[in-house]
């Protein structure tokens, strides 16, 4: 590891944190980011998962801050995914990868008409109309056990995801919906690195001091959602819906 390769990959990482606390899908940044170094498969996933789980604590802080956390939605959705990605990452073992890709081909270009056609309330607060407190709750719990699954099967834009069905199903605006999403995806995180780190495959003189920059990134880029709402998350998910589909369609060629 040396210098030049470091200049390549923290200004990468809070790009990464960046993007991910807007709209998620920081992952196609960061792990490409760290693979490019050099670092072996299994430590580049570890200690991204290092930097990103970090980061995501601080703007999952900022969102708490703001208020922007709906807590009836997002506690069961937390135990959902939890749940969710135990599942997805055994299934993951008996479905190919070849199969998984495809169903991803068609999966995020109807997500990107989802976020396109999404019409969320005006308000910073939760507000469903008609919509019952049991109801939302075990809706949040699909919501999350769905995510999570795919989070075990695939992994990234799983954030991207949460915001796209927390506008769409639960009429959650967006900035609720990224700072709900945020917490969520923060629990799979931490989980995930828990293993990584029992299993020893954490570069932590890399990962910490890409944290900072993750940080940075994260940190930024949650104050820019909060006071930019739906004008900064809505392109930015586009964007990464559509890098997102473009990397499906490179992995199939």
């Amino acid at each position: 590891m040396n210098l030049k390769d470091l200049i390549v990959l923290y200004p990468l990482i809070f790009l990464a944190g960046f993007v991910d606390s807007i709209a998620g899908g920081g992952g196609l940044i960061s792990l490409p980011a760290y693979l490019f170094i050099g670092l072996p498969s299994h430590n580049a996933l570890a200690t991204n998962k290092l930097s990103s789980t970090i980061g995501t604590i601080f703007s999952t802080l900022r969102y708490a801050k703001g208020r922007a956390i709906v807590y009836v939605v997002a506690v069961p959705s937390v135990i959902g995914s939890l749940i969710g990605s135990h599942i997805g990452a055994r299934l993951a073992l008996v479905l190919s990868d070849s199969v998984l890709k495809v169903i991803l081909a068609f999966l995020i270009p109807f997500a990107a008409v989802v976020v396109l056609l999404a019409n969320p309330k005006r308000s910073a607060t939760y507000e469903v109309e008609n919509i019952s407190k049991i109801r939302t709750i075990l809706i949040s719990g699909l919501i999350g056990l769905t995510i999570g699954m795919y989070d075990g099967f695939f992994g990234p834009g799983t954030g991207t995801f949460l915001i796209i069905l927390y506008v769409s199903v639960l009429s959650l605006e967006h900035i609720s919906a990224s700072g709900t999403a945020k917490i969520v995806n923060l629990a799979s995180n931490v989980g995930a690195l828990l293993t990584f780190i029992v299993g020893g495959k954490v570069m932590y003189s890399i990962g910490l001091p890409a944290a900072l920059f993750g940080i940075a990134g994260n940190w930024i880029g949650s104050g820019l959602a909060l006071k930019k709402g739906a004008k900064i998350i809505k392109p930015v998910m586009i964007v990464v819906l559509i890098i997102l589909f473009t990397k499906v369609l490179m992995d199939l060629v």
